[in-house]
């Protein structure tokens, strides 16, 4: 694939609107401000869940929160999936009945921002997933998405507000996807995924959110063995890693990265004394989000 097959379009109608107020001096301003919306996601007859989002690729967010809950297996037959932009409804259809009952009874509120849930078997699936043993990172790779992700126009450079989470293979960005939850842009990156036969082999998973539980889990789900963040680390989200033998790369901006799980699959292939500090702006945001 090449670089970048999809990438945030800032100036996309309806993703931002501009905002007047007034700043710490008391002058005017007028700022870009993410636009949020309810998205309701039906499996077949039955109402799943309401998620908030900014309402790009709602296609993708469907089939890839269904598919990381385990409401869908990547071998089902999805016959149809039906879109209304003004009932805010996305419906995805099968050819089969579905056990989403049993998954709805027993659930988990995670960290993740917009209130992240985890539904049913999830955990289960979790401890049987083997991910690719031959996997690597090179920390030049680091350090060559670290740059190119950050010079990409987006949202979140825009505007702030929102999480970007990227698919990446070496140093190469490929899925671009932003929302206002870190879970939505990744589930949107597994709906593409899946509906394109892309495979997680040897990928790289790169985040500007937290490395929470959830996302720990629903990279795993999506059998990809490295995540890298921007940003750090909660203690459940490594101890998960660690069992599931997943690479987790945090901190990294800049020279900079830490590594707290999978350091196996590490090659040091680049001096961080070589490596240009990360441009103010960019430091900025991150700091703000």
């Amino acid at each position: 694939m090449k670089e970048f097959t999809i990438t945030p379009d800032p100036k996309a109608a309806g993703l931002s609107e501009p905002l007047d107020g007034i700043d710490q001096n008391g002058a005017e301003v007028r700022l870009p401000v993410v636009v949020e919306k309810p998205l309701t996601l039906f499996l077949n007859g039955q109402e799943i869940v309401t998620m908030m989002t900014i309402g790009d690729y709602p296609e993708y967010l469907a089939l890839g929160y269904l598919l990381n809950q385990n409401m869908l297996r990547t071998e089902d037959d999805v016959t149809g999936i039906d879109y209304d932009d003004d009932l805010g409804v996305v419906v995805v259809r099968t050819g089969h009945e579905t056990d989403f009952e049993e998954k709805l009874k027993k659930k988990t509120q995670t960290s993740g921002c917009a209130q992240g849930t985890v539904f049913g078997d999830v955990m289960e699936k979790f401890e049987e997933i083997v991910l690719d043993p031959d996997a690597v990172l090179k920390t030049s790779w680091i350090y060559g998405l670290s740059r190119k992700i950050n010079q990409q126009p987006s949202l979140y450079l825009e505007a702030g507000a929102i999480h970007g989470c990227v698919l990446c293979e070496e140093d190469r960005p490929l899925i671009y996807m932003e929302d206002v939850g870190r879970h939505n842009a990744i589930d949107k990156i597994a709906g593409y995924m899946w509906r394109h036969g892309i495979s997680p082999k040897s990928k790289i998973f790169y985040t500007t959110g937290r490395l929470t539980s959830e996302m720990v889990i629903k990279t795993v789900q999506m059998q990809i063995p490295i995540v890298i963040s921007r940003s750090g680390f909660t203690a459940w989200g490594v101890d998960l890693a660690r069992q599931a033998g997943l690479t987790l790369i945090g901190r990294a901006k800049g020279k900079r990265f830490v590594c707290l799980s999978g350091a196996n699959r590490l090659i040091y292939d680049a001096d961080p004394s070589a490596i240009p500090d990360e441009p103010r702006k960019y430091r900025r945001k991150a700091a703000n989000d």
